[in-house]
């Protein structure tokens, strides 16, 4: 299996120790205190309805992840017909979806030909697409997690154009527009990329956003983010980093965060064998944590995967064992929206070569065929299938029933 997965995410149960037992007026439960009693899904907690999840919600909807040995499947769109897809997908798997933003997705969606000057159109498109997936999310019956990829230092007003909206949406709601941000600040020294977090950290609380964050570098390239030639050594986290981000962030009341550590992560697609990766990272972390604060918890840590292409089922089942709880897919997810579009073409090349006229009749009209609705229905069938496939490798099927 070739999951193109992101990095690994850590959050733990403990992670939220100072909002544990969040007060009933906190952000993270303003928008659940009314329903929660009332399960929409038998084998989750009853603050996840369908829909889109954030604040006490999404943390409950997490530990549940880790607490029944599964992995959400989070993937990379570009525009409502993979947001489209994945949320199919998750119908059809009966377990949550992660949809994922990137900067470079973002921009996309509001328009390549929009000046993009202070990440305008990369602010615009994410939030385009996040209303969307608010408005149509609860239709498809399953929890939906509104999450951005990757944002480093240089890219940060675009994360503070995305946390204006939520703060905007909570205000008129009483939760946030967005689930959760990942900042990867993982070129910078440890203590400046937790440092900024933190701060980040205290905004997000306010509104009910969760934190991922990342230690060590995921190798190879995607959507502007290029580690083809980092430091081998850069690619392996080690424990004593992970506790040191936990103790830090942990200070921040009502804080919710989970991070992406590295154990040889690589984004894009490579063959098994060519990816040395080392889930033992994960278990070790997990201990030294156990250890460190004392919890009866042997998973005391939430952990997501970036950058699984080349990796074995077995592998990744094996870090699913550690605490991994989200898998990010993006480049598999491409490549069968692409090869759906293909089979299309291939199927109807004849009916594709003009306006009028096909092998049934020259005056025939060929509209049906070449409505873009046909190829691009044909893309979104093959990622959702793709998506299938991924959920079973993550043990994500049939998790909600």
């Amino acid at each position: 299996m070739k999951l193109a997965i992101a990095s690994l995410l850590v959050g733990s149960a403990a992670a939220f120790a100072p909002a544990a037992s969040f007060g009933r007026n906190s952000a993270l439960n303003m928008a659940e205190t009314s329903t929660e009693t009332e399960k929409a899904f038998a084998k989750l907690p009853a603050s996840v309805k369908p829909g889109v999840v954030t604040g006490s919600a999404l943390t409950d909807l997490l530990d549940a992840a880790k607490e029944q040995g599964y992995a959400i499947p989070g993937v990379n769109i570009v525009g409502t017909n993979s947001i489209n897809a994945c949320m199919e997908a998750a119908a059809k798997y009966g377990g949550p979806i992660m949809v994922t933003f990137s900067k470079g997705g973002g921009q996309f969606i509001c328009g390549k030909a929009v000046d993009n000057t202070d990440d305008a159109a990369s602010i615009a498109g994410t939030i385009a697409g996040a209303r969307h997936v608010h408005e149509v999310a609860a239709l498809y019956g399953v929890p939906v997690v509104l999450h951005t990829d990757h944002c480093q230092k240089a890219w940060l007003p675009w994360i503070d154009g995305l946390l204006s909206a939520s703060v905007d949406h909570f205000e008129k709601t009483g939760s946030p527009l967005f689930s959760s941000h990942m900042l990867d600040l993982s070129e910078e020294p440890l203590e400046e990329n937790i440092g900024i977090c933190k701060d980040y950290l205290e905004k997000f609380a306010k509104v009910g956003i969760l934190l991922e964050f990342e230690l060590g570098v995921t190798g190879g390239e995607e959507d502007g983010v290029d580690n083809t030639d980092v430091d081998s050594s850069r690619l392996y986290t080690q424990p004593e980093e992970v506790f040191y981000a936990y103790e830090q962030l942990s200070q921040v009341e009502n804080g919710a965060f989970t991070c992406a550590a590295s154990f040889g992560n690589v984004h894009g697609v490579y063959a098994p064998g060519n990816v040395d990766l080392q889930p033992l990272i994960l278990y070790n972390s997990q201990k030294y944590i156990q250890e460190k604060i004392g919890s009866d918890d042997d998973k005391p840590m939430r952990f997501v995967f970036h950058g699984g292409s080349g990796s074995s089922v077995e592998d990744i089942q094996y870090a699913i064992g550690a605490g991994v709880i989200k898998m990010n897919i993006d480049t598999d997810t491409q490549w069968a929206f692409w090869d759906g579009i293909r089979a299309y073409e291939a199927k109807y090349h004849d009916y594709l070569q003009g306006q009028i006229g096909n092998p049934e009749d020259d005056t025939k009209p060929n509209k049906k065929y070449y409505d873009p609705r046909m190829s691009l229905r044909a893309g979104e069938e093959a990622m959702a299938a793709r998506l299938v496939k991924a959920a079973e490798d993550l043990k994500c099927v049939n998790v909600l029933n």
